[in-house]
């Protein structure tokens, strides 16, 4: 297809990426970028000067784009002067004006998103009005760091590397990575950032309340997440996954205080009612336990797993593996020890 009867198409993409204020781009970077997304659309790529010639005619009638260039760590960078400008702008229907009004109203209520200053510019916009809270989520209004979920979620989107000072809770010295950041996170009313480690590329975790400062870092590359991320979690209970360990079938006991508790709020999602023969036998091995019921689980073990065992108590008992029934068993042991040694 000749270059000419593309040059709509390179301008869509073009300025998609000249309002992109999250990254700086040179003359290199953009014929780069349209290359590439001239590549998957099924297009011929084109050179840079072909680029620069485009960015000429946007920057004169009928477009007028306010386009500035500016120097930065050496790059000779472009950008829209104006981050709302765009060729293609207009008004939405009001159908869609409609949808997002419900929507801003429902993620409003949210109090963990509270720091988004762009959600509260969008309500100005649309002039929402104040409406009683319907939905509520659950929220740990003391947690440290619920500020950087704007920020994170705002990198995220916007596919920004980024230079993170982060401590643990057994050392307070802080270290920094340089970090592609892919995905936050909520597991019991605390945040977790995934991304991966800028020279491996090794996925790593860290919650929010052990990072210290993150810095931007717009000239670097982001290298997209190749998986989908949201998939590490079919395996594991919370957010801690060994890649080293194997899955494992667990079968344990729910006593009747609590076995419609567990019935109705799984501890995983593979889990699974034993009835019939396999329920049969588990009782005639186990006749000292009344009543209850009994389940399975398959999963990869971790530190959530075994505290979210342990928290029902007598009211649930592991049979297998071994491996597992031993840690819950060593936990209440050193708990055990550890009452009676401070009671009085």
């Amino acid at each position: 297809m000749p270059t000419n009867k593309n040059a709509l198409i390179r301008y869509k993409y073009l300025d998609r990426l000249l309002s992109d204020h999250h990254h700086y781009y040179d003359i290199h970077d953009l014929t780069e970028k349209v290359n590439d997304m001239l590549y998957n659309d099924g297009f011929s790529e084109v050179t840079q000067r072909c680029i620069e010639k485009d960015l000429n005619t946007l920057e004169y009638a009928p477009f007028s784009a306010p386009i500035k260039r500016f120097n930065w760590n050496g790059k000779r960078c472009i950008t829209y002067d104006d981050r709302s400008f765009s060729i293609f702008k207009q008004e939405m229907s009001r159908e869609e004006r409609n949808l997002l009004r419900e929507v801003l109203s429902t993620i409003g209520q949210f109090d963990g998103l509270d720091n988004f200053k762009w959600l509260d510019d969008f309500k100005i916009g649309l002039g929402l009005e104040e409406r009683r809270q319907i939905i509520c989520f659950s929220n740990n209004p003391y947690l440290q760091n619920s500020n950087l979920l704007g920020t994170l979620f705002a990198y995220i989107s916007n596919e920004v590397v980024i230079r993170l000072y982060y401590h643990t809770f057994s050392d307070e010295t802080i270290r920094s990575i340089e970090f592609h950041p892919y995905l936050l996170k909520q597991y019991n009313d605390r945040w977790f950032l995934l991304g991966a480690a800028d020279n491996d590329g090794k996925i790593l975790t860290f919650a929010l309340d052990r990072i210290d400062k993150v810095e931007s870092l717009p000239e670097k590359k982001y290298v997209p997440c190749p998986d989908d991320l949201s998939g590490r979690f079919e395996d594991i209970v919370g957010v801690t996954l060994y890649e080293d360990r194997p899955m494992e079938h667990i079968v344990f006991w729910v006593s009747d205080a609590s076995k419609d508790y567990v019935m109705t709020k799984p501890i995983h999602e593979s889990q699974t009612s034993i009835k019939g023969e396999a329920e049969n036998k588990l009782r005639e091995k186990y006749s000292q336990l009344d009543g209850g019921a009994f389940f399975s689980i398959d999963c990869i073990p971790n530190y959530e797993l075994i505290r979210e065992l342990c928290s029902f108590g007598k009211d649930l008992i592991v049979f297998e593996p071994s491996s597992i029934q031993d840690d819950i068993f060593n936990r209440i042991s050193v708990m055990v020890e550890e009452y009676l040694r401070v009671r009085t």
